[in-house]
């Protein structure tokens, strides 16, 4: 029987902390995985996601601004030996647009794809890696991870924070 896929739960206590997630998912890349990785981001408005990718983008060597790609539905961040993209597609009319913009591109070994709002592209994007879901609990953020390949196994096997 096949072994189940792996769930962690963390409290981020702040903005800090949601950084720090990011940071540490980037370590993970680089040192355990050595490929790519496609993270669903589900949450409400505000919830973190785009801090936690900005702690993943920084953490992967990016020293300037992140910011949300709310109008430009994808952000590229070109590093030496990767390629991130942050997708938001809570614009998204339609998924077909994401044909148009040649989204199948994207999803490679040396791409790292965090994509906010993944039902509004159902049936056109990658399958995920890693599921996260990040939810108000107070003033702090409960986040979720759940692996849904052998790859987001592994993340979550060696993510210790």
């Amino acid at each position: 029987m096949k072994e189940k896929f792996k769930t962690k739960t963390f409290v981020l206590v702040d903005e800090t902390a949601t950084i720090a997630m990011g940071t540490q998912l980037a370590r993970i890349v680089k040192g355990e995985l050595k490929q790519g990785l496609v993270v669903y981001l589900s949450g409400d408005l505000g919830a973190g996601k785009t801090t936690l990718t900005r702690g993943f983008v920084q953490g992967m060597g990016h020293k300037g601004n992140v910011k949300s790609p709310t109008y430009t539905l994808v952000e590229p961040y070109e590093l030496d030996n990767w390629h991130i993209y942050h997708f938001d597609l809570y614009r998204l009319s339609d998924p077909e647009e994401l044909e148009y913009m040649g989204i199948r591109d994207y999803f490679n070994e040396n791409c790292c794809c965090f994509i906010e709002w993944p039902d509004k592209g159902q049936g056109m994007l990658a399958d995920a890696d890693l599921i996260i879901n990040m939810a108000y609990s107070d003033e702090q953020r409960l986040i979720t991870l759940d692996a849904a390949t052998d790859l987001g196994q592994l993340a979550l096997t060696v993510l210790n924070i």
